[in-house]
């Protein structure tokens, strides 16, 4: 429930349902109210408008009996965390502000609780207010005009400034103009009557839809994507005269999003998957899992690092170890260029990794070779989400895929909307080939399966951050550092190798 598209755990209970015979599976963390407002909102996503009705307004009347009992508990005893300490005494005045305050915080947080997901920290914004949003739109697209003017005061309530609200509104009012007084029609009570002006804190202002200019707009149907908290810029200058552009974000409709070709050469290419036959390991960087995101591949991996000790050791040559340290730097420095971004972009991972198509595994495949995912947050494709919190790589803020092959089938890399369904732009793989974009929530991305061959790639992600620096990047530079004073010699050096940490 907390990962809903994660292609691996869902294959996963397939096969322990195969292997145990028909069983029933039950989530014993699942909230009644919440299952039926995710049910409403794939009923309306299908344009199933009488279903999500049914649906969102049995998730309204559940939440509020939730919310009633959350109220109530929280007038039982109370425990003073903050206070638990010897020394501490209370006079009955004291004691009784004490307790009136950890009833408050209680029943604040009683909105936080009713609008988080089971598995998950942060709530579903907005989520109180979404169901009547939704709600205004699904009555009117069945003709119950009454109930979709009730619903969209009753979204007014929590904001009063909502323009596209305001206009769906007038609009429901202007229809039943001379059947009825719409003036009649009120908010609904319960819940506004009872806690008062009780905003939910956890709102954001609904954005606009693409419905008929003679219609109302549902204001909530695509949510604008996260916005990062920095000046976003493209278009700067690539650094290098062999390197093609391709795309842009326009063109691969998104945000801070770039193709580029010929990023590194075809001996390059070669020379790279050389190295890579000769230091990579099945799991590496995945904890040791050979086949972390599905059971029909296996991945192998190296770091930086790894390649220059090897060359040190003379295990693999020296002057291509060092060529995956050159070319990671090169894409740096296309990444840091192109998006003109104000200060120094730092490496936070670098990882040069090959997955192979098992054989005899790809009959009837449904997987990804790596799921819908955004590179800093918890995508959550329902809640039309992405969760900025651990175990997320938070401080991450930029990323590229610098391409190495294309000798194989399937692999295309892909951006989605925040759905995880809804492809926005597939790009095919070849040597020299680089995808650079914002690590947000704003470009949820994955991979297709891998149904024949080795697909081999760079893969870089950056941070802004320089507390977030790779620490293997730091060490790598240490050897480069040292390898070039033993060729140079120190007189040679015109820099100090520490300037450059």
């Amino acid at each position: 429930m907390a990962n809903p598209e994660h292609m691996e755990i869902q294959q996963d209970i397939e096969n322990y349902k195969t292997t145990a015979g028909k069983v029933s599976l039950i989530d014993r963390e699942a909230k009644q109210h919440m299952e039926d407002y995710s049910a409403g909102v794939r009923h309306y996503d299908k344009e199933e408008y009488e279903l999500a009705i049914d649906f969102l307004e049995r998730a309204l009347k559940g939440y509020y009996s939730e919310d009633e009992d959350c109220q109530i508990m929280c007038e039982g005893p109370q425990r003073f965390e903050e206070h638990e300490y010897l020394e501490y005494k209370a006079g009955l005045y004291e004691a009784i502000a004490d307790h009136y305050m950890q009833v408050l915080a209680c029943k604040h947080d009683c909105v936080r609780e009713l609008a988080t997901r089971s598995g998950r920290i942060s709530p579903i914004e907005n989520f109180l207010p979404l169901h009547y949003d939704y709600l205004q739109f699904a009555y009117y697209r069945v003709g119950d005009y009454v109930k979709a003017l009730e619903c969209a005061k009753s979204y007014l309530l929590f904001h009063p400034d909502d323009e596209d609200v305001l206009e769906n509104a007038g609009y429901y009012e202007g229809l039943l103009e001379g059947t009825m007084d719409p003036d009649t029609i009120k908010p609904r009570k319960n819940y506004w009557n009872r806690y008062g002006a009780r905003q939910d804190e956890h709102s954001v202002p609904s954005s606009i839809s693409s419905e008929p200019e003679d219609g109302p707009r549902l204001s909530l149907a695509k949510k604008p994507m996260p916005k990062p908290d920095r000046e976003l810029k493209e278009g700067g200058p690539l650094l290098y005269s062999d390197v093609k552009f391709v795309y842009n974000s326009q063109q691969l409709n998104g945000t801070q999003r770039v193709l580029l070709d010929n990023v590194i050469s075809e001996e390059q290419c070669r020379e790279l998957h050389r190295v890579a036959s000769g230091i990579m390991l099945a799991g590496d960087g995945y904890r040791g899992k050979t086949s972390p995101h599905t059971p029909n591949e296996r991945f192998e991996g190296a770091t930086v690092l790894k390649a220059l000790k090897y060359g040190y050791e003379g295990r693999v040559p020296l002057k291509s170890a060092r060529l995956f340290y050159d070319i990671s730097e090169k894409a740096r420095r296309i990444v840091e260029s192109y998006f003109m971004l104000n200060s120094t972009l730092y490496f936070s991972y670098t990882h040069l990794v090959c997955r192979t198509a098992l054989s005899g595994q790809q009959e009837r495949r449904n997987d990804l070779s790596h799921p819908i995912h955004a590179d800093n947050c918890l995508l959550d494709p329902e809640a039309n989400e992405c969760w900025k919190e651990p175990p997320a790589y938070t401080f991450r803020d930029y990323s590229a895929l610098l391409y190495m092959n294309a000798d194989f089938e399937g692999g295309e890399f892909i951006f989605t909307e925040m759905d995880a369904k809804t492809v926005t732009a597939s790009i095919k793989p070849k040597c020299g080939r680089m995808i650079s974009f914002s690590s947000g929530g704003e470009n949820p991305h994955g991979v297709k399966a891998v149904t024949k061959g080795q697909r081999c790639a760079v893969a870089l992600w950056f941070t802004l951050d320089p507390l977030y620096r790779e620490l293997e990047r730091i060490q790598a530079d240490e050897v480069i550092a040292m390898l070039d004073q033993e060729h140079l010699g120190p007189s040679e050096m015109n820099i100090n190798p520490k300037d450059e940490l």
